[in-house]
């Protein structure tokens, strides 16, 4: 087995990766803000829109007689069951911030967290379908 000879110069650039790496994260963390509202669009209309303040839980009737349970609580949103069968929106897990979503494909269900303006996140300004 050969050992890896570390030079100066591969130490320097993983340190500055890292670096660099680290800034971004909390950069991330400090400019993306948490939500306060869940909007819940069935075959791309909104249905319910619940605070996410309020602990709670919410059947969602998606298409072709397909459902979904919200759940809602401690500021969080997720998908505690589903009908379809890949289960992709309950492996999700729980969203909280302006912009995040559960997406449900085959019963078209889409659970998006809203921001204190009422908007998905405060540096989008259209969204394209």
């Amino acid at each position: 087995m050969k050992k890896i000879k570390w030079r100066r110069a591969d130490i320097i650039l993983i340190a500055a990766l890292l670096a660099v790496g680290g800034i971004l994260a909390v950069v991330l963390l400090l400019t993306t803000s948490s939500g306060d509202k869940v909007n819940v669009r069935v075959a791309g209309t909104v249905t319910a829109s619940y605070p996410l303040n309020q602990d709670a839980s919410y059947w969602i009737d998606g298409v072709n007689g397909g459902r979904n349970l919200l759940v809602i609580e401690d500021g969080t949103a997720r998908i505690e069951e589903a009908s379809c069968p890949d289960g992709v929106c309950v492996h999700t897990g729980r969203v909280k911030r302006s912009g995040q979503s559960i997406v449900c494909l085959p019963n078209q269900v889409v659970v998006e967290i809203l921001g204190e303006n009422g908007n998905e996140s405060d540096d989008i300004d259209i969204t394209v379908r």
